[in-house]
């Protein structure tokens, strides 16, 4: 008996680490991300399962991970700020520095106790944004962990939420838009005030006495080409696609049924429907892509 656990511990071990060398293998946080700002008020537990991020009067804080991608997906298990969260925003995003950079983001918008958090999106390519859609959610995401994904490849983003696709942005760089295709970027989250815009246009304010406001993060996953600069040979991303069953994913009937589900029932903001935003005509994306 003792023989048999000793050689099955011995397989899961082995099975753990393939998986983790091949990118997919559930994320240590005291591994894979490191607390940016916010002092005592960033927090690691469980022997590295569990991260909290806390804001308060004073500050709020963040983390941010070790290592870059170029690529990929990313998974995260959320719990939201519960009760009266209204001014605050907890933020997940993948993002590259600099003057010229992207982005692809998830922004969650508190609310008064028992009223819906807008998720808000957006895509940022070469420093340019003001591609936003924005969400509600058809669950309370205080109550228990969801998961949160962001699929990175070389044709197009989905957003994904609890494996349902929300959004997609498809790569239309023959077509003169531009696509986040070749700078790596990190993981950023943070849990800061936001109360001059985040609820209702910044009618709502903090309310200072439910503080602390805490959001809580496991089960970080990270399927993606880790980016090491040149001349690692590992920082040719492109080469290692071809395995990865992410690499040129797209939507099957299936998904194109949820995502229209989605849009169709709990988006509530869709800047390819602004005419008043763009009276010059929409963005060339929104009249050349179904999904965005």
């Amino acid at each position: 008996m003792s023989t048999w656990c000793s050689n099955s511990a011995k397989l899961l071990l082995s099975v753990y680490v393939m998986s983790c060398l091949l990118g997919a293998c559930a994320g240590d946080f005291y591994q894979d991300m490191e607390i940016t700002w916010g002092d005592h008020r960033a927090k690691i537990l469980n022997g590295g399962q569990l991260l909290t991020l806390s804001l308060d009067k004073a500050s709020g804080s963040g983390f941010q991970s070790k290592h870059e991608y170029l690529f990929g997906r990313i998974d995260m298990q959320i719990k939201l700020v519960p009760g009266n969260s209204a001014g605050t925003v907890t933020a997940y995003y993948l993002s590259s520095q600099g003057p010229t950079h992207d982005e692809i983001d998830f922004e969650f918008l508190g609310n008064l106790s028992g009223q819906p958090y807008t998720l808000h999106t957006n895509v940022f390519t070469q420093g340019k944004g003001n591609r936003e859609q924005q969400f509600h959610l058809w669950f309370d995401p205080t109550k228990t962990f969801h998961t949160y994904s962001l699929l990175w490849n070389p044709q197009r983003i989905i957003f994904l939420v609890d494996n349902i696709p929300i959004r997609v942005y498809n790569n239309l760089e023959s077509h003169g838009v531009a696509f986040p295709s070749n700078q790596p970027m990190r993981i950023y989250s943070s849990l800061w005030n936001a109360d001059d815009w985040a609820t209702r246009g910044g009618l709502v304010k903090t309310d200072w006495t439910q503080a602390p406001f805490t959001a809580s993060y496991r089960n970080f996953k990270a399927d993606a080409c880790i980016w090491s600069p040149p001349p690692s040979s590992s920082s040719s991303c492109s080469s290692k696609l071809q395995d990865k069953p992410w690499s040129n994913q797209g939507l099957d009937a299936s998904g194109r049924n949820r995502i229209r589900w989605v849009q169709s029932k709990y988006m509530v903001y869709n800047y390819c429907t602004d005419l008043k935003r763009f009276p010059q005509g929409l963005p060339l994306e929104c009249r050349r892509s179904r999904f965005l």
